[in-house]
């Protein structure tokens, strides 16, 4: 297989924490790399922590900030949501699984990409309740 664009970072989305790509085009296969709520300014959506440390934490506000990242990146790439096929979510707490489930839904149904969602010990950041990572066929 041939790549055909550069993999790369996305302007205006968070930097990896790590030696990375955002994104990779291989052939007309769209490789996404797990993706958070993050912001670029590395704040998370969908976490509020007061001046005493009590901490919010939303699934349903990080769900849709990390499906809106991942479109995002997929856009980039010259793709979007509906050219998804496949997706892995991984969750720190499946009892988020029911908001995450619900938020999900109003992006995909049975239609959409095969899906593959697992309980994770921890993610890279402690506010973070979910990652998804998604490979998409070019349109």
């Amino acid at each position: 297989m041939t790549e055909h664009r550069p993999p790369g970072l996305v302007q205006g989305k968070a930097a990896p924490r790590g030696r990375f790509p955002h994104v990779r085009v291989v052939g007309n296969l769209v490789f996404v790399s797990g993706t958070s709520s993050r912001r670029p300014d590395n704040s998370i959506e969908g976490a509020v922590a007061d001046e005493f440390g009590t901490t919010e934490l939303d699934i349903r506000a990080q769900t849709y900030a990390v499906i809106g990242n991942v479109r995002d990146i997929l856009q980039a790439a010259g793709a979007d949501l509906a050219d998804l096929v496949q997706v892995t979510t991984y969750l720190v707490n499946m009892n988020d699984f029911g908001g995450y489930n619900e938020v999900y839904g109003e992006y995909f149904d049975e239609t959409g990409p095969t899906r593959t969602t697992v309980a994770v010990h921890q993610l890279p950041h402690p506010h973070l309740l979910l990652e998804i990572q998604g490979i998409a066929a070019l349109p």
